[in-house]
This record gives structure tokens, sequence and C-alpha cells, in this order.
């Protein structure tokens, strides 16, 4: 079985990965009822024996190994050392080997110059030896998640620098990025200028890119809020319950629930969906070389929009369960999206159906001739359609759908983006911030904006041809 690797930059990011470990040591816990050292679990985790001063790692073999101390295959950067050291104070510190932690004290300032130019530069040799000591205790390293904010310093800045350094010296190993976008009322006003700074590193390095707006998690989170508050006028019993383990990142992180904690929830059960099919066994499992193969036409163009269904285990909601037919239905509307887009009015390259739990091929195959009609595929790609089935559901859930699109609609989101940076740039705000810092030009501002203009233009001439009649080509003619 292929192992990955996790590496999880600045606060969100963190916040994020710890979020997801928790949520998959649950789900290994309630698929695995014999505590033994599985290939299912070596995907994500070392078993070590911690007897050692330089511990001991303990082979899958025939998977008859008892658990001894498990490791998460993880490295943690950040450049304030508050949340990476509140996950060692909670109940999860003991998964991460503390040689896989990077930590400063002073913080980026929200300045991706800092992040990208000065503490990559820095810190270097350092995170490229953690992740060489996690890539030396794989047996056959399939990817590379790289889980960072868009609008912080080192989350856009440090995160993008050790994407470049994968590339350099992994170049064979998929990388996959989750980034998170500010929104429009993003609190840090220089958030356009680190985004589109950092969206032109993850053009040019990353191969798979799926980008999640904060404006959609809190509407998600809303939205189930809701839906919980009008079944619980009708029944007591439900609503969402305060204080869950799976509402809250209370089981990774000691102290009060944060703000943004629920909405961590939604991107690590995201991640889970993703990588399901590499931690578990399946009917049809899915690799995740085969995602970028099958819904990446154009190198450029790796952004997939990502959605969730059913969204309510996500809040631990006592709801009654969707219909199986739903759920898939969900998946296409604007609602369930993770970013502020509606996929049904824009144009498809490709898009996969990632399924786990009680579900046979034949119910997704009828899904999808039932949804065909709806959707514009690209006139050369209309089958393109890419299934995968998971036998392993989500922990106290029958089944759920993960749909990741490579669609136009998610041009807009880079629009936005584009016209928030426009403002300030045109009257050069805080370009000094940056450009006070050691080797950043401000070229580069302008290398990056032309990065993204041209990126939107690419989806524009793809969605230009939506509606268009193609004629096939013609047959050859035999000669007679």
């Amino acid at each position: 079985m292929t192992q990955s690797i996790v590496v999880q930059v600045g606060q969100c990011g963190n916040q994020i990965g710890c979020r997801f470990w928790d949520l998959a040591l649950r789900e290994h816990a309630s698929a695995n009822k014999s505590g033994t050292f599985d290939e299912p679990l070596s995907s994500f985790f070392r078993n070590v024996d911690s007897r050692y001063s330089e511990p001991l790692d303990i082979p899958v073999g025939r998977g008859r190994e008892k658990i001894c101390s498990l490791k998460a295959r993880a490295v943690l950067v950040d450049m304030e050392e508050g949340v990476v050291s509140e996950i060692l104070k909670g109940p999860l510190g003991d998964v991460f080997d503390h040689r896989q932690l990077i930590t400063d004290v002073s913080g980026s300032g929200n300045n991706w110059a800092v992040g990208h130019m000065m503490y990559g530069s820095l810190y270097r040799e350092q995170i490229s030896e953690a992740i060489r000591r996690s890539a030396e205790m794989c047996d056959c390293l399939q990817c590379f998640f790289t889980l960072h904010s868009m609008g912080g310093g080192t989350g856009s800045g440090v995160g993008t620098f050790i994407l470049n350094l994968l590339e350099e010296e992994y170049p064979e190993v998929y990388r996959f990025t989750t980034a998170v976008y500010p929104s429009a009322e993003d609190d840090v006003i220089t958030s356009p200028y680190n985004s589109v700074l950092a969206m032109h590193q993850l053009t040019e390095h990353a191969d798979c890119v799926l980008p999640i707006e904060n404006q959609s998690l809190v509407d998600i989170y809303n939205m189930v809020n809701q839906a919980a508050c009008k079944t619980s006028k009708i029944s007591s019993t439900s609503k969402v319950r305060g204080g869950s383990t799976v509402t809250s990142d209370m089981g990774g992180i000691k102290g009060q629930e944060k703000p943004f904690d629920k909405m961590n929830n939604i991107v690590a059960n995201l991640l889970l969906n993703l990588t399901s099919s590499s931690r578990f066994e399946g009917v049809l499992n899915v690799d995740l070389n085969e995602i970028t193969m099958n819904l990446v036409p154009f190198p450029r163009l790796h952004y997939l929009v990502s959605s969730l269904s059913p969204l309510y285990h996500l809040a631990d909601v006592s709801l009654p369960l969707r219909k199986l037919d739903q759920m898939f239905s969900d998946a296409f509307t604007k609602e369930y999206q993770l970013i502020s887009a509606d996929p049904r009015h824009s144009l498809y390259l490709a898009c996969a159906l990632m399924v786990r739990g009680n579900v046979a091929v034949s119910d997704i195959r009828r899904n999808i001739d039932r949804l065909k009609p709806s959707l514009q595929f690209i006139h050369w790609n209309q089958e393109g359609w890419k299934t995968g089935l998971c036998s392993v559901p989500p922990v106290g859930q029958p089944y759920s759908l993960l749909a990741l699109a490579n669609n136009s609609c998610v041009r807009h989101t880079f629009s936005n983006l584009r016209d928030r940076f426009y403002k300030l740039y045109k009257r050069k705000a805080h370009l000094h911030h940056y450009t006070n810092v050691d080797g950043m030009e401000t070229d580069q501002f302008s290398q990056a904006l032309e990065s993204l203009t041209g990126l939107v233009k690419e989806y524009e001439q793809l969605e230009s041809t939506m509606g268009r009649v193609h004629e096939g080509a013609p047959r050859l003619q035999v000669a007679s």
C-alpha cells in the first residue's frame, strides 16, 4: 500500500490538520477492532516503539503487529508557535513526532514576502530535513498534501515555498494543495496581495489544488444550523449538539472552542473522503494519481471545485437521513460547494464522484445518467466521469459523497480576488511592506497578476464553447 505525507503550514493549516488527524484516528478505531497495525493504518501513520531514545519503526509485516505508538506522517510548520504548542498540549500531542515540528516566535506579519522570501530561506534546510526524514520512513511515497490559508503570511508564503521545495526534491511525487481563500470581508487588509502572489506559485508548481472559500464554509454551517433549528421545533432531539467532539475541535486541542473550529471540521471531512481510498479497501478504489490523470486535462487548469454530501453529519445533527439519490443531487447544487459558485451554470471539463459506504456501483451509474442531462460537459469529454467506491463509510453514517469537479465556475472566485488585488495595487498601497523584504521585487506583483489573468481567460475561453453545436470530425473515406 502507498503512503502519503501531510505538510500543514500556518495557523489555518495546522488547525485543519489537527482536526483531520483526530477524525482519521476515529475512523480507523471504528474499522480496526483488533488494534493491529495494518496496511490501511500505515498509509498515514507509523507504528513506533517509543521505548528507545530514537523511536524504532515497527513494520506492517503480516498485519498482526499490535499498535505500540502511532505517529502521524506529518510535518508541522508555523512561524508563530501558539497553535502548534496547543496541539502538543492537547490529546493528540503524542501523535506527532517532535522532530517534525518547525516553529518560530515572531510570525510573518500577514506578509507573503516575509513568509516566502525570509522564513522560507531561513528554514529551508530544517524543512527539507524534516520532509526527507518522513519520506525515508515510507515504503512507497505517493503524495504530499499541503494544507494552508491564502490570506496570511505564513500559510501563503511558507506554504508555497514548501510546495516549490517538494517539486524540486520530489518531482515524481504528486502534490495536492488544500488552500483556504479569504472572504471579501477578511480582516487582513493585505490578503489580496498574499493570495494572488501565492496563486502564481500554486498554478506553476502544484499538481492539484482544492480551493476553499471561508465564506462558503460559514454559509454551509449556517445552513446546517438553520435546518437543525427548523427540525427541532418538531422533534426536541434534532439539534446541533454543543460541545460535540465531531462539531468542535475539542478532540484535538484543549480549551474553549474557537470561531473557525466548525469550519475546519468541514475541510477535515473533505480530506477524510479524499483519502478514504488510500486508507481503506473498496470495490472501486481510486488512487490519488488517478484524480489528476482524469480531472486535469491541461497543466495550469488543476483547480478542482469540491462539494460534500450529506452535510448534516459534519455538524453532528440528529436529522432525518438523506436519501441516496438526494445525496447525489445535493452535491451539484450551489449550497453544497466549498467555493461561492454554481457549477450547474458553467462548463465541466471532468468530474469525480468519490462515494463511501453501502452503495452499489449500479446506484452511482444510475445517478450519473440521471444528472447528466442537466450538466454541461465540454464537447470533447462528454463521458468525463471518474467514480470511486470505498467500502468503509464515515463514522456513524451509512454513506457519503465527495464530488470533485474541474469546472469553469472557479473563474468567478479568481476574478473577484483579482479585483480586490487591483484595488490595492493600482494605488501601490502597502507595497513597501513587501519590497522592503530582501529578494522581493515589484515585478513579482505584475507577474502574479498576469498569471491570474491568464488563468481566468483560459477558463473563459473554454466556457465560451458552451451551447455550441460541435459536429464530429468527418470519417475517413476508404479508397475504392
